[in-house]
């Protein structure tokens, strides 16, 4: 053993282990103060100015999004709010959560919503509480709609051999099973769950737009569209790049002259974080956990 052999170099390797240790993650700890203090600082720096929060990816988490809509809501320097969003959307819970606040936000400052490469479903639903969109010609948005679904791994245990054991209190405790066929019952009722959040989305558009809900209805059938044709249909408002939308808050929010932005601070860059949030995690866990999901997602993989 190493450790028998050389008693006092395998100390010096592990003190040393533990010290690179504890300066990484303070460093890293300082390096993540800084840079908030970094950006109070520029919140507090003369001028008035707009704010950008950047919704990127699969919307698995209203946390960060809320955090930075807060703070510069209550941040008198900040006279609007971009939210810049590129994602496919992602789970009800957190997109609903980010509409609600935004819905909040508006009451007191300008929101535009600024729309990068795809903002649909979810990441439409998000933007639909702004008091403005603003949208590529070539911008993939619209997908209203509630996508469910479950892998059925019946004839594979079948096929090997493995015999599942379930024991419930309730008829419909274990709907959605990856271990045997769905009922005509259970579809339904899950049909009508996918029905019942379909029409809050519906609902929610409606009223964040300002539109008529018949308008609404007739093309929120899960239909993707490009922002001109969304533009068109009265889902958006103008045809412009994230400096557009960032001019447009500004003088909503009453700024002259020359319009400065500063953006929410992000988080550092996380290995983990990034496949919780991929594509290839939902794959995965699909696989591993394959329980029954609902989102407001475009997926063309679904």
């Amino acid at each position: 053993m190493f450790s028998r052999r050389h008693p006092y170099l395998f100390f010096i390797l592990i003190f040393s282990s533990i010290m690179v240790t504890t300066f990484i993650g303070l460093s890293f700890i300082f390096m993540l103060a800084a840079k908030d203090a970094d950006f109070d600082d520029l919140l507090k720096s003369g001028g008035e100015k707009v704010g950008i929060v950047e919704l990127t990816g699969n919307i698995t988490s209203s946390r960060d999004i809320i955090h930075s809509l807060k703070r510069f809501r209550e941040n008198s320097s900040i006279k609007a709010i971009v939210i810049r969003i590129d994602s496919p959307g992602g789970a009800v819970g957190p997109a609903q959560e980010i509409f609600r606040e935004i819905r909040k936000t508006v009451k007191t400052k300008k929101v535009i919503a600024s729309m990068g490469t795809v903002a649909a479903s979810g990441g439409y639903y998000v933007a639909a509480g702004a008091d403005g969109i603003v949208a590529n010609p070539g911008t993939i948005t619209g997908s209203i709609g509630v996508i469910m679904g479950f892998a059925n791994f019946q004839e594979l245990l079948r096929k090997i051999g493995m015999v599942p054991v379930v024991i419930k209190s309730g008829q419909y405790k274990d709907i959605g099973s990856p271990v045997r066929e769905m009922t005509k019952d259970e579809r339904g009722i899950l049909q009508n769950l996918s029905n019942r959040i379909h029409r809050q989305f519906i609902v929610d558009i409606a009223n964040g737009r300002g539109m008529d809900l018949s308008k609404v209805e007739k093309i929120a059938d899960g239909r993707i569209f490009t922002g001109e044709e969304a533009k068109n249909l009265g889902l958006i408002d103008r045809l412009g790049n994230l400096e557009d939308a960032i001019e447009w808050a500004g003088r909503m929010g009453g700024i002259k002259g020359k319009i400065s932005a500063v953006y929410a601070p992000k988080k550092k860059f996380s290995i983990l974080k990034f496949i919780a949030e991929s594509s290839v995690k939902e794959i995965a866990n699909m696989m591993i956990n394959p329980s029954l999901y609902a989102g407001y997602l475009y997926s063309p993989s679904n």
